[in-house]
């Protein structure tokens, strides 16, 4: 763990999704690669699409086609993705190491838990039904439940809602640069995981979250 730190009086604990819970980058790199296939281009290994795996559709479609949103045919593109997405989202998507340990924990000492992501409630809700891990969340926050996604505050801020915990009493654990400048934007305490995708700039120490952890068990910790 690369800090010493502590969090009192936590209440609640948020996390990310992609990058932090499970890792979904085979099936979203696939579905990509997918299409590259389909066109008589050759494969891309999967360790290329990975970082960009946080992105979703935008990050996917840049490794696979060097294309940006602004494209012209970047709609287009992006709802073949998400349709070849949407038949294999739980295929090869696996939960990272620890994270079942670590929210059984959670749920054992009686402290609430929920997801917010910027995946599509199109893409998030038949995913974590189909995982029996999301049984005991306590809320799943998806990127189009608000008028506004991450980085804006406030998706964590509906969660903490939800669940009926002060935001300040909350903790929100995520692998991307906007994770932490949402939780920080919600008054929330902040956990960076240096296992997930990273993203573009996957320099964690450059921030601003309150701490940084390994693995999924650092996590227990911060809050004991």
């Amino acid at each position: 763990m690369a800090n010493d730190i502590r969090f009192a009086d936590v209440q609640a604990v948020l996390f990310d999704l992609d990058g932090t819970l499970i890792d979904s980058a085979p099936d979203l790199g696939a579905a990509a690669d997918l299409m590259r296939t389909n066109r008589g281009l050759p494969s891309i290994d999967l360790a290329t699409y990975r970082p960009m795996a946080g992105a979703g559709a935008r990050g996917m479609l840049g490794v696979a086609f060097d294309m940006s949103p602004d494209h012209p045919e970047f709609v287009t593109l992006r709802e073949e993705f998400f349709s070849n997405y949407e038949q294999r989202l739980t295929q090869n998507t696996r939960i990272f190491p620890g994270v079942a340990e670590m929210l059984a924990d959670l749920v054992q000492r009686g402290t609430p838990w929920g997801v917010v992501t910027n995946k599509a409630i199109r893409f998030t809700k038949p995913l974590t039904q189909a995982m029996p891990l999301f049984s005991t969340a306590g809320t799943i926050i998806s990127g189009d439940t608000t008028p506004q996604s991450k980085p804006h505050p406030l998706p964590l801020l509906e969660a903490a809602r939800r669940l009926n915990v002060p935001p300040e009493r909350c903790v929100y654990v995520g692998d991307d640069e906007r994770d932490i400048v949402a939780g920080l934007a919600a008054g929330m305490a902040t956990v960076a995981v240096t296992y997930g995708y990273l993203g573009q700039k996957s320099d964690t120490s450059q921030w601003g979250a309150h701490a940084t952890i390994n693995s999924a068990s650092e996590l227990l910790q911060l809050i004991a």
